[in-house]
């Protein structure tokens, strides 16, 4: 399951909140593994800026993201910096072809 290799890979940054969930029944298309989005907690993003921490999310990523994963929508924070309150909703899809 593509949720179980993206928690392997990114337990390398030693993350104290970890939650990946599967939004591909939010898209058009076929329900599949291919939509995630990773909520990630960890000391290791001390003192890097958000690009920089969603480029260590990518690089840990890039096989996933290279095949299964279409899209991936990356929340990461230092421990201090978490409420899991303020954490975005994500929208709906409008689809590829969809004006609106």
């Amino acid at each position: 399951m593509i949720a179980e290799k993206i928690a392997e890979k990114l337990a390398a940054l030693a993350p104290e909140v970890l939650d990946i969930v599967n939004e591909s029944h939010m898209h058009s298309g076929p329900a599949t593994d291919s939509h995630f989005k990773v909520v990630i907690v960890s000391a290791a993003f001390e003192g890097m800026r958000p690009v920089a921490r969603h480029q260590n999310v990518y690089g840990l990523l890039s096989a996933e993201l290279e095949g299964p994963v279409h899209a991936l929508s990356v929340h990461a924070y230092t421990p201090s910096e978490f409420d899991p309150q303020t954490v975005p909703l994500s929208p709906n899809c409008r689809g590829g072809s969809k004006v609106g």
